[in-house]
């Protein structure tokens, strides 16, 4: 079903709507090792995306999509538009504003632990994607980087620059991993994580998507 919804639509099932730019990421303590290998400075792809078809400026629920090229290859993390509260950190939530938050939704289990990533700009990134282009044109747009166990504090570990927008045909191409990497034991769990493992590759083959991902940016 997946598989013939990406092709009715011409491109992808979900989030079809956005724009993708290269990025810096700056990591740092255990999680920067357990996303990227090592704390310090990382290339990074983002894709900023409207998940439903509402006029620009509309709420919507967001997405963020980012890639961190660690040392064994690349990781990604699948964001929506979200809470930050424990009790509605699972649910999606229509935001006006790119700036966030987004949230993983689901928990990473890390050392046997549940822990949670979000993301935020300490900034507002504006309400269309053509107002976070002009943005990151200028230098101006960036995303920090948090994560929170079952109880506790919100503790930021990284923050992600927004560099050059990527052409059409290189947003078109890109195939984000649901696992984040399917070489990582750094896995979200549950039944709606298995269903986004299944879902995803089909839409991804029946767009075309590029098989060898990590040659794209």
């Amino acid at each position: 079903m997946a598989g013939r919804l990406a092709r009715w639509r011409g491109g992808r099932l979900l989030h079809p709507r956005g724009l993708s730019f290269t990025g810096q990421v700056e990591l740092w303590g255990p999680l920067a090792v357990r996303l990227a290998g090592s704390a310090g400075r990382r290339a990074a792809t983002l894709r900023l995306s409207r998940g439903l078809p509402t006029p620009d400026g509309w709420p919507d629920l967001l997405g963020l999509a980012l890639r961190l090229h660690g040392d064994t290859g690349p990781f990604d993390l699948l964001l929506s538009a979200s809470s930050q509260r424990r009790v509605l950190r699972h649910l999606p939530m229509p935001r006006y504003d790119f700036a966030g938050p987004y949230g993983s939704l689901l928990a990473y289990r890390i050392d046997g632990r549940r822990v949670y990533v979000t993301a935020r700009s300490p900034r507002p990134l504006g309400r269309t994607l053509a107002e976070v282009a002009s943005l990151a044109d200028r230098d101006a747009a960036c995303l920090d980087l948090f994560a929170v166990g079952v109880t506790g504090p919100w503790r930021r570990f990284g923050r992600v620059v927004f560099g050059a927008r990527l052409p059409a045909e290189v947003d078109a191409a890109l195939a984000f991993d649901p696992d984040g990497s399917r070489a990582s034991a750094l896995r979200p769990p549950g039944l709606l994580q298995r269903l986004r493992r299944v879902s995803y590759p089909f839409s991804q083959r029946s767009r075309g998507a590029a098989g060898d991902q990590t040659r794209l940016p």
